[in-house]
């Protein structure tokens, strides 16, 4: 969390409007949306995502982190690190779709954009979570 100095002795916790709270929370929404129902089905293991998983050539396990971080978003503790990891898996989607699966890359960049917005909106929530782990 950044703080903003106040009379050159006070710092004041700055935290965004809630206009900008509101927008984060509706892109969250919507990239839940779109990406949860995905990975419902990868950790049920519907067979075209085996099928799809079997084509990338790494493995039923990327099915399955995939699939925990598509869910994740969808719990509000989680949602900065799961956008984060997302992120990063979006990065290897849209390489694989379009040099592995031949698709076009262009959904997976856009979700990896709102992904990245969501990350950096959640950044200090993402820091509190994990300060919080590597204190067990």
């Amino acid at each position: 969390m950044s703080t903003i100095p106040k009379n050159n002795s006070e710092t004041v916790a700055h935290t965004p409007g809630r206009a900008t709270s509101i927008g984060v929370w509706i892109l969250q929404v919507v990239l839940a949306a779109i990406i949860a129902g995905g990975g419902i089905s990868k950790l049920a293991g519907d067979p075209v995502m085996v099928d799809m998983f079997a084509d990338i050539g790494a493995g039923q396990w990327l099915r399955y982190l995939v699939g925990a971080l598509e869910v994740a978003l969808l719990i509000p503790a989680l949602a900065g690190l799961a956008s984060l990891g997302l992120a990063a898996l979006l990065t290897g989607a849209v390489i694989t779709d379009q040099f592995v699966l031949e698709q076009s890359p262009w959904l997976p960049l856009a979700l990896l954009v709102v992904a990245a917005v969501i990350a950096r909106a959640r950044w200090s929530r993402t820091e509190a979570v994990v300060g919080t782990l590597l204190r067990r």
